[in-house]
């Protein structure tokens, strides 16, 4: 039996009780309800309601989730790459940086676990609601919300894991599927785009600014993942490409997002879910409370009010003088700061170092922050979507205007000139996008992926893009091949014989 449905189902967890259910509450307001059962729930269009707001949890606990010493699945994503260091007593952080994790790590595990608790959630939500007496466009949009989720989970696990179980209907303690084989890794995408191309015609609306998933939010991740399936390790190439810039295209040209005119909009509470931020995990005072601002102070330094203050993830300063010059975006208090009031108020505090602004929230942290730290974590706002159609219609067509455009707004926001479209070639066009992702999504968890679909590398003191297998980083550490996947926990292998190790691990 594996591990994550053993213990699921020992809880109740895959019956109901993982659904952290919200019932007829906000959609922010979190219950649990330990006496709902398969046998007495979706019988009416509240309850299944109730049941999709519930796979949403997995949004929190499946990339936010934090240990004693600020390890995180976000921070593990990050420290691989290469550009941040930490400065806390993890020594699970250490050896993401160095690449000397074990299969044990607890970061494998949890991630493993949670997702996979969140597509159990789904798989009940898509089987059962459709027998559900309710309207019939509002059942179709929860079933929209509910495939939407499966295949957002099913794109992380795939890309971290590879090739892994692909389960699509809910399991009980009978099931066969308890002890499920691995799926190639082009049938889990299958099965992504599968669920999303459903997603899209299920009556979502447009936006969304509760942050439950919008018709934007389908389109935005349909663009990536087909973007992820044209480079490495399916290579579907110039098919993919062209489905990917036609699905961005498709988002930018409703003009249903814009971008901010100022940064600090990305990081507070009066922007969640509005205007370039397409899809949020959220957080808030009465449903969970996001530590993301106590692992990027520097460690014990005295300027959050926030109780710990752990250096879990620092940009390293090569990272940030890799910026172009007068790029707005280094500017004290944009993406990043080196300074601070001290707790008290009273003093500055210099860090000796960068850290990162980006995820800073005044209303929480700040001389005159109230302590919570309610900030959402963003998956995709515009400026992605503007570069992945900027990317692959390069690969199709080569620098157009339309593409060039795209990454003359972002840096234009940023206050740095973009050289003229007539002086890129195909191959120089692309290196821009790529390097305008490095520092346009900066550790919002996009790096990692980008390498694992490139197989290149950002060289921060040349600017260029290198083999991802023969540079050694700013870190000092070289990509491995087998740092191309995460290896699949080793609980869940000690439980099902049938799965199968990843390369090296």
């Amino acid at each position: 039996m594996i591990t994550f449905l053993k213990n699921t189902i020992k809880a109740t967890v895959l019956l109901t009780t993982v659904w952290q259910l919200s019932g007829c509450q906000n959609f922010l307001d979190e219950i649990n309800d330990s006496a709902i059962t398969q046998e007495n729930y979706f019988r009416n269009a509240d309850q299944a309601q109730s049941a999709v707001d519930g796979i949403y949890d997995f949004l929190r606990s499946s990339f936010q989730n934090r240990d004693g010493f600020g390890e995180a699945p976000w921070t593990s994503m990050e420290l691989l790459v290469g550009h941040a260091t930490t400065l806390g007593q993890s020594t699970y952080n250490t050896s993401m940086i160095s690449h000397s994790a074990s299969a044990i790590d607890p970061v494998f595990r949890s991630v493993w676990a949670n997702l996979y608790k969140g597509i159990a959630t789904a798989n009940l939500s898509i089987e059962k609601i459709p027998a559900v007496e309710m309207d019939e466009s509002r059942k179709q949009n929860l079933l929209g919300q509910a495939h939407f989720l499966r295949a957002f989970y099913y794109y992380h696990l795939v890309r971290l894991y590879g090739n892994i179980p692909l389960i699509t209907e809910a399991v009980n303690a009978t099931s066969p599927q308890l002890y499920p084989e691995q799926a190639p890794v082009k049938d889990v995408y299958d099965q992504i785009v599968a669920d999303l191309t459903f997603a899209e015609a299920s009556g979502l609306p447009n936006t969304d600014q509760t942050g439950r998933i919008s018709q934007g939010a389908v389109k935005a991740l349909l663009s990536s993942v087909y973007l992820t399936m044209a480079g490495y390790p399916l290579n579907l190439g110039e098919s993919h490409y062209q489905l990917a810039a036609d699905k961005a295209k498709e988002l930018l040209d409703t003009g249903w997002y814009t971008l901010f005119d100022d940064y600090y909009a990305l990081h507070d509470r009066a922007h969640k879910n509005q205007q370039e931020l397409i899809f949020q995990a959220q957080f808030g005072s009465t449903l969970a409370t996001n530590r993301i601002i106590s692992m990027i102070t520097p460690e014990n330094i005295g300027v959050s009010k926030l109780s710990e203050e752990q250096g879990a993830l620092m940009p390293r300063n090569e990272f940030v003088q890799s910026y172009d010059e007068g790029d707005k975006r280094i500017e004290e208090k944009e993406f990043f700061f080196t300074e601070y009031l001290a707790r008290d108020g009273a003093s500055v505090k210099k860090f000796g170092q960068y850290a990162l602004y980006k995820y800073w929230m005044e209303e929480a942290a700040g001389p005159n922050g109230d302590a919570n730290s309610d900030i959402n974590w963003t998956f995709f706002r515009l400026p992605e979507v503007m570069l992945i159609y900027a990317e692959a219609s390069n690969e199709i067509n080569g620098p157009t205007r339309e593409a060039w455009e795209q990454l003359k707004v972002i840096r234009d926001r940023a206050e740095i000139n973009t050289p003229a479209v007539e002086t890129f070639s195909k191959d120089s066009f692309r290196e821009a996008v790529w390097q305008e992702r490095y520092h346009e999504l900066c550790f919002e968890n996009k790096a990692y992926f980008d390498i694992q679909r490139t197989h290149r590398v950002f060289d921060l003191k040349s600017g260029k893009f290198v083999d991802a297998f023969s540079f050694q980083n700013e870190s000092g550490t070289t990509f491995s091949e087998q740092y191309l996947l995460w290896p699949i926990p080793q609980n869940e292998r000690d439980t099902n014989t049938k799965l199968v190790q990843n390369k090296n691990w």
